[in-house]
């Protein structure tokens, strides 16, 4: 391959760029894998080193909303536990879905209506429908759960130089606890309810139009929807696919490029995790076109609002990012700095809990806080880390969970989503939010931040 290609590719990507744009196909689309083209076309451009484009995360759960298989999973668990275990059965049908790399938004939309249907069958209050979802999609599949491709668990990679799968024995034991002590809660509350009598209610009309909209969009009156076994590929492919990637391929690949300035002055260990999860998520969003190409006529219309709905994510985080370095940049940050790092200065993870979740509080925003303070602290926080003899991949661990706590106050943006979604007010239901995703997620994170202490990283 020579540079003439490499000039060609660019001339073919650009010409296609204005061409399929003036044919109406997003250029949020377009952009990246045109760009993409370009780079297989160039003759020193490595692949994964130059397309490291965030946004198949929304591109696959836009593919699995518009083609039914979210439906179809959360379907498929719900039958198979029954309206007598509705808050199990939604639990699970969301914690599937987010641990497989659909957006949380889009689980909530797709397992709304099968929640009203569960929660009028076993007529509990429809007020813990909200708790109920957002312990499945808010807690411990976006922070806990070893290989999860939420961007919690992905933004500490580069930091400290981890994979998806950092510190699993621990990720699991936290993620149970959080599963545990939430479904715990909610059967208290469900019970308590009963026994003063609480039914089911009526749906106001907030929540019928909800329950309407979700309904149409995913029903398809011409093709029937997939198989449960084809709804479940993508999902198994992402979570095989990251693992395969992250611990095997990826570490065996000559990538001594990557300390070139070009693209980064990096080691391997900076970027495989990103690479790992990007590979995983593009193939889960291939094979979802595939499979569904019959339930998705407008293809093109659900992969633009798929990459239209990653804009506010990623802007958002950049803007978080810019707002730490800004900060940073300040005389008064030493100060506060030092009062952060002063605390337990023996045991980092005391203090990077802590600074992520108030941070994550502060913002509404777990990716929002958790940026900011490794913008600013990170290297700091590994360099304490390893004069203490903590391994990065328990750092990893204990940040992304630290990110899932008061993250999930009142003004969290997902929290105010999901109530609308529900149709229900904070004060019908956010003390049940409360108590899974801000009281739960910090319990475990004290016993997290113990057990790393105790016994490091497994």
């Amino acid at each position: 391959m020579t540079a003439g290609s490499s000039i060609a590719g660019i001339l073919l990507s650009l010409v296609l760029l204005m061409w399929l744009a003036y044919r109406g196909i997003s250029v949020l689309i377009l952009a990246p894998v045109l760009a993409l083209l370009a780079v297989l076309l160039s003759p020193d451009a490595p692949l994964l080193a130059s397309y490291t484009q965030v946004f198949m995360k929304a591109l696959f759960g836009k593919l699995m909303q518009a083609s039914g298989a979210a439906r179809v999973l959360a379907l498929a668990i719900v039958e198979r536990l029954g309206a007598r275990r509705a808050v199990s059965a939604v639990v699970l049908a969301c914690a599937l879905l987010t641990y497989g790399g659909v957006s949380l938004f889009v689980v909530a939309f797709a397992v709304y209506p099968i929640a009203v249907e569960l929660f009028r069958a076993a007529n509990l209050p429809k007020r813990l429908i909200p708790a109920t979802i957002a312990l499945g999609a808010f807690t411990f599949t976006m922070t806990a759960l070893p290989g999860t491709p939420a961007i919690q668990n992905a933004i500490p990679m580069p930091y400290f130089g981890t994979t998806p799968f950092a510190a699993p024995g621990l990720g699991l034991l936290a993620g149970l606890l959080m599963l545990v002590l939430g479904l715990a809660w909610l059967s208290h509350r469900a019970r308590h309810a009963a026994a003063r009598g609480e039914t089911y209610g009526e749906d106001g009309p907030a929540q019928a139009a909800v329950g309407e909209a979700v309904a149409s969009s995913s029903a398809s009156t011409d093709v029937p929807p997939l198989p449960v076994t084809l709804a479940l590929a993508p999902i198994v492919t992402v979570v095989a696919l990251n693992y395969l990637m992250a611990e095997i391929v990826l570490p065996r690949v000559d990538a001594g490029y990557l300390a070139q300035a070009l693209y980064g002055a990096v080691g391997m260990d900076a970027v495989r995790g990103v690479w790992s999860i990007i590979v995983a998520l593009t193939a889960g969003v291939l094979l979802l076109i595939v499979l569904a190409w019959r339930r998705l006529p407008a293809l093109g219309d659900t992969l633009d609002a798929g990459a239209t709905s990653a804009v506010a994510p990623i802007f958002n985080t950049a803007s978080q990012v810019g707002y730490g370095a800004v900060i940073a940049s300040l005389a008064g940050f030493t100060l506060i700095r030092d009062a952060v790092l002063g605390i337990a200065p023996g045991n980092p993870l005391v203090s990077l809990s802590i600074s992520v979740n108030v941070l994550a509080g502060i913002t509404g925003s777990a990716s929002g806080g958790m940026s900011i303070a490794l913008q600013t602290l990170g290297s700091t926080y590994l360099a304490m880390a390893q004069a203490a003899g903590i391994h990065p991949d328990l750092l990893h661990r204990v940040t992304a969970i630290a990110t899932g706590g008061l993250d999930a106050l009142p003004h969290n943006g997902a929290v105010i989503t999901l109530l609308s979604i529900c149709g229900l007010t904070h004060r019908q239901s956010y003390l049940d939010i409360f108590v899974v995703a801000v009281v739960v997620p910090v319990v475990v994170l004290v016993a997290v931040v113990w057990l790393g202490s105790t016994y490091g990283s497994f």
